[in-house]
């Protein structure tokens, strides 16, 4: 059998399986509108609290009307007590609350300094952490205001009231996440991951579906074909698939969801052919080492978010154990999604990720090999049992 005939059956299989058409074709274009959608606003806003105001005066009822007036809060209710606030909260599924103690104004007055309480739903970290940014930027806006008037009252013009209360101006500038948008942050690294996720799903569907039709007595052209011929065969299709895959991603869903993109499309060829390679290749040994299709899904689904974790842009790298670090990097997706990060949303140039490039072609060429012999070994079990 010729790589010609090899693959035209490889397509003809790959190409009428509806589980593998589901899982690449489905699969990518499903997780592109799904994944970002309940983010596409970037950012939690108007967040309801109940506000407990224990002292009832004009200033705290000022700074009600300040925390109000933030973009990331809204309030909602008002309690008398922290218990009737925590009952809001259970009942009506508010996100927080803020408690002004008693005596806020006369502490203010005698030069003490009173202490605002937040509370949020921490089990939501982007919530919680809006609601913390919109109470302490109105508290600290309204400090700010009181310790100038002061300075003023004391005889201080007001250019200098103002430097002697903030000798020190921050400007704060985001240099990749301009948006400071959890789209433009998670989404390209996930995206990589799902073309990883897609790839090793569709391999182990082939291969563990073959596996099944030999037990079933079925011979069939990948027992006729040098094991050689398969892996090459298989590597060449599905580096034309996920390309196509890739160019959807990185153009038209980037174009889609305003993500910047700053590498060159050559730049990115030259780290997807070898991430898709080895990708491709740990799929094939996957699907010769379970016994049924099903398990293929189970398999690599369970992965995804330990691989997510292990990633190194959710949780930095240097803060894995170090056990964990080095499993990490026995997977395709860890190198390909801090290339494509680098590359495409960093703006590194190709030499930068040099060492990425060449872990995965020594995972393509150790995975290569690995699946070689596990294609050898199918071949010759089966030649052995007839």
């Amino acid at each position: 059998m010729n790589l010609l005939q090899l693959f035209k059956f490889e397509l003809r299989s790959i190409f009428t399986d509806p589980a593998i058409l589901l899982t690449v074709f489905g699969g990518v274009l499903f997780y592109s509108f799904l994944y970002p959608l309940p983010y596409a606003q970037q950012l939690p806003r108007e967040q309801s609290v109940v506000v407990v105001d224990l002292d009832n005066s004009n200033l705290s009822r000022e700074l009600v009307r300040m925390v109000d007036a933030t973009p990331q809060i809204q309030v909602n209710r008002f309690a008398n007590s922290i218990n009737q606030a925590g009952q809001f909260i259970t009942e009506d599924g508010l996100a927080g609350m803020l408690v002004i103690p008693k005596n806020f104004y006369r502490d203010l007055l005698l030069g003490k300094s009173p202490t605002l309480s937040y509370a949020g739903d921490a089990s939501y970290f982007l919530v919680y952490s809006t609601i913390v940014e919109g109470m302490s930027s109105a508290g600290g806006t309204l400090a700010a205001g009181i310790r100038i008037s002061r300075l003023l009252i004391e005889g201080q013009a007001m250019v200098l009231a103002e430097e002697q209360y903030t000798p020190l101006k921050v400007n704060l500038r985001p240099v990749f996440n301009t948006t400071t948008g959890y789209v433009h942050y998670v989404v390209p690294a996930v995206f990589v991951l799902i073309l990883h996720q897609t790839c090793l799903i569709a391999l182990a569907l082939l291969g563990a579906g073959q596996t099944e039709k030999n037990q079933a007595g079925v011979s069939g052209y990948w027992l006729n074909a040098d094991a050689w011929q398969l892996v090459i065969t298989r590597g060449f299709i599905f580096i034309l698939i996920y390309l196509v895959l890739m160019m959807f991603y990185f153009g038209f869903s980037f174009n889609f969801y305003d993500i910047s993109r700053l590498a060159a499309p050559q730049d990115l060829i030259v780290l997807a052919i070898p991430f898709i390679l080895a990708t491709t290749f740990l799929g094939i040994i996957i699907g010769q080492l379970i016994p049924r299709r099903e398990l293929a899904m189970m398999l690599v689904l369970f992965s995804s978010l330990p691989l997510l974790f292990m990633a190194g842009f959710v949780w930095p790298s240097s803060m894995l154990p170090m056990p964990v670090y080095y499993l990490a990097q026995l997977f395709p997706s860890t190198a390909a999604i801090q290339g494509f990060l680098r590359l495409n949303q960093m703006g590194a140039e190709i030499y930068q990720i040099q060492t990425l490039i060449e872990q995965l072609w020594v995972q393509t060429i150790v995975f290569g090999f690995i699946s070689y012999y596990l294609l050898v070994r199918r071949k010759h079990i089966q030649s052995t049992a007839k």
